[in-house]
């Protein structure tokens, strides 16, 4: 326990779990004192309020500033609004529907208030409490009457069809905000942008009323201005190549496009919208030439010309039959302020309405009208206030303690009293089942960080009823093993609501599960190697065999024989170099198992065993080694980092709790088992016959070291052993000759 020097008459009780020290919050004492806790023993310092097994009415009761995240700070202060409004804090961790309308302190102003509200919601089916339906249903009632005391005003709500008219256009220009009903509607904040706009934007018409260089065709301006901003590029394009053939007079030619450019256009079906036939330019090249505004212009150009001589140049400069640089630019130039004028534009969200109507609703009596209706709604602000704090409350007494268990403590998750809330549902997959599943928006995001915490993760998109309904979940997997786990592998989700989702695993993170698949590795590793070179080698010589078949199917079809291999070649069957290698392998193999059986054969059973089980552990101990320090570092930390949480500590899984997360196929108790299969392999004897060559050559080896051949079969086969016996008696002593360096006795026996 732990006793904080700012609360001197409480006391603070710890668990370990994860690693690290919890708070045990099972007094109303305890949530009471939140605040004084030091944030750096909590486990989670914020938490997304979406995507979480928990009634999103509580989560909002508590993320006031609705902006999709819940801190430490907001808990604390739900945890002291509800506790001040409670005659004991004790009623918080009941974690009941009901609200006893005595449980309610009338010892403050909003507690009384409260109090006497609840006592007069219709409909209690408990006269003597308050549930959190009943509570809702008082804040629905109020919501749905035409002014619930929200500032804000749906047209349904207004008097007369002019009003309502006058909102849709608020709407329309403004925007709207859906009031308690679920209705959009117009507030205060929402009519004053909308009269700012219509200000602005009768300000900005009445500069260009003012100056008249601002629209010199009047109401035709802004035709003028799209016809010369259609071709103003090409024009320029077109100037811009007269001038250079005016300062070299070979450029002339060049510029007017290429023969070979015409004769690609000519072997093409043209139309007028052709990229191709657009790129030349706009008219025939020649140092000083007036653009025409007839028919020598480019035939995919020659509409926006002819618009941009009726609407611009005819208004603007009067008749002509060509237009010089010098024309261009006093036209463009006459263009100029109202160009200025468009870029400044200001109130576009009300220029729909036009302007008459805009400077209409400006001068009358619009905007009062509107704000008395706001006005009027406020009015009973105070009453869909009070009904909102007793719905929040009712939530709170509700949920708010189980909500601390999971956020100032991992205990619903460690002391699996129930499932935390991030947990989604489980996960039936190869054979397990995993409670350990997480809502996931984004896998390839999510994987990147969640993939530190060391943990076997199994991503899946779910789907049900046809593909209507879609999720992605995260799984973590802490049983069995991975051997058969593959992006592909299909499965069966049930979320917390008892639905049932068709899983489909879409990406695995593998880390080890457990020791006990870390013992195993080595060998299934050298397995698969085995198997794929036998695979690679036989997927080569099955492709070489189709290669010659090929040729001597081809050489069938063309009428070509076989060519004969020359007189003098050698005909072999195998290479011989390939026999010696692989007598040499055998060798070396049969002589390692010899020494080995040799060495094993002269000890007692029992270190015979013990050689066994070091062999094993010496090929099994550093993968066993490597799987135990990474489980231990196996957390929950990163998992639900990625998932926008703020965790204060590691949350460690080790192997035991892991073992609670992931449960194995096992076979009920008392269920009767048959064991044979009709259908199973059927056994080679090729395995046994190997292994019974192997042990035979291997005891032939360790005998012939010892001497025992030679001596079994007087000489004929084996090697004599060089070593004397121990004592030997006079008998067993060679006889060496002077002058020989050879014994003509047989060797001595050990």
């Amino acid at each position: 326990m732990l006793k904080l020097p700012g609360n001197p008459r409480h006391y603070w009780r710890f668990f370990r779990a994860g690693g690290f020290d919890q708070v045990s919050l099972a007094t109303g004492a305890d949530l009471a004192a939140l605040g004084e806790l030091d944030l750096k023993l909590w486990v989670a310092l914020a938490c997304p309020a979406t995507d979480l097994e928990f009634d999103p009415a509580s989560l909002a009761a508590v993320d006031l500033d609705r902006d999709g995240r819940i801190r430490a700070p907001e808990l604390i202060a739900a945890v002291q609004w509800a506790a001040s409004l409670l005659r004991s804090p004790d009623e918080l961790v009941t974690g009941a529907d009901k609200l006893p309308l005595a449980a309610i302190t009338t010892d403050t102003p909003e507690g009384k208030a409260l109090a006497s509200l609840a006592t007069d919601v219709p409909g209690r089916a408990d006269p003597a409490a308050i549930t959190v339906a009943e509570a809702a249903a008082a804040v629905q009632s109020l919501a749905v009457r035409p002014f619930n005391g929200d500032g804000v005003v749906p047209e349904e709500s207004a008097p007369d069809d002019r009003t309502r008219e006058l909102i849709r256009m608020v709407i329309a220009g403004a925007g709207g905000r859906p009031d308690a009903s679920g209705k959009t509607g117009i507030d205060q904040a929402g009519v004053e942008r909308f009269f700012a706009a219509a200000q602005a934007f009768s300000e900005w018409w009445r500069r260009a009323e003012e100056d008249a260089a601002v629209l010199p065709l009047g109401a035709g301006t802004a035709a003028a201005e799209a016809a010369v901003d259609a071709v103003e590029s090409k024009v320029g394009d077109y100037f811009t190549r007269c001038r250079l053939a005016a300062f070299d007079p070979r450029a002339g030619a060049l510029l007017n496009g290429e023969e070979k450019d015409l004769l690609t256009l000519a072997a093409t079906e043209l139309t007028l919208d052709s990229a191709a036939l657009a790129r030349l330019p706009l008219a025939r090249v020649a140092a000083g030439a007036p653009l025409p505004l007839g028919a020598e212009v480019n035939p995919a150009w020659a509409a926006r010309v002819t618009a941009l001589r009726d609407l611009a140049v005819v208004p603007l400069l009067g008749e002509r039959a060509g237009l010089t640089e010098a024309d261009w630019a006093a036209l463009t130039a006459r263009l100029t302020p109202y160009r200025a004028w468009t870029t400044a534009k200001a109130g576009a969200a009300v220029e729909p309405l036009g302007l008459p109507r805009v400077r209409e609703l400006l001068g009358g009596d619009a905007r009062p009208a509107m704000e008395a209706l706001i006005a009027r709604d406020r009015k009973d602000e105070g009453e869909a206030a009070l009904v909102a704090a007793l719905h929040r409350l009712t939530l709170l007494h509700r949920d708010l303690a189980r909500l601390c268990r999971n956020f100032v403590s991992f205990e619903d998750f460690f002391r699996g009293q129930q499932k935390a809330i991030f947990q989604a549902g489980t996960l039936y997959l190869d054979q397990r089942s995993c409670d350990l599943c997480l809502p996931v928006d984004d896998a390839a995001r999510h994987a990147a960080l969640a993939g530190l915490a060391g943990a076997c993760l199994a991503y899946c998109d779910c789907v049900r009823r046809g593909g209507a309904e879609k999720r992605q979940i995260v799984a973590v997997l802490t049983g069995g093993d991975s051997d058969h786990l593959m992006a592909g592998r299909n499965g069966l989700f049930i979320d917390r609501q008892g639905r049932d989702w068709d899983a489909t695993v879409t990406r695995i993170i593998d880390n080890p599960i457990s020791v006990r698949q870390a013992f195993f590795a080595p060998y299934k590793k050298l397995t698969r190697v085995i198997e794929e070179q036998v695979a690679k080698r036989a997927t080569a010589a099955g492709a070489a065999v189709e290669t010659r078949l090929g040729g001597a199917a081809d050489g069938l079809v063309e009428g070509r024989l076989p060519v004969p291999a020359p007189a003098g070649a050698p005909k072999t069957k195998v290479d011989t170099g390939t026999l010696a290698a692989i007598g040499l392998v055998l060798t070396t193999l049969l002589a390692a198992v010899g020494g080995i059986a040799a060495k094993l054969a002269g000890l007692p059973w029992w270190q015979v065993g013990v050689a066994f089980v070091a062999l094993l552990l010496a090929i099994s101990a550093p993968s066993m080694v490597m799987a135990a320090l990474k489980l231990r570092r196996r957390s929950l930390g990163p998992i639900l980092d990625a998932n926008g949480w703020a965790l204060n500590g590691r949350a460690r899984i080790n192997i035991p709790f892991g073992g609670s997360l992931t449960q194995v196929a096992v076979l009920p108790t008392g269920s009767l088992h048959d064991i044979t299969d009709p259908f199973a392999d059927r056994k080679s004897a090729w395995p046994y016959l190997v292994a019974l060559v192997v042990l035979l050559a291997g005891g032939y080896l360790a005998l012939d070291r010892l001497g025992f051949v030679f001596e079994w079969t007087g000489g004929r086969l084996g090697t004599p052993h060089a070593e004397l016996p121990v004592n030997p008696s006079p008998a067993e002593l060679p006889v060496i000759k002077l002058g020989e360096s050879g014994s003509t006795n047989p060797p001595p026996r050990r």
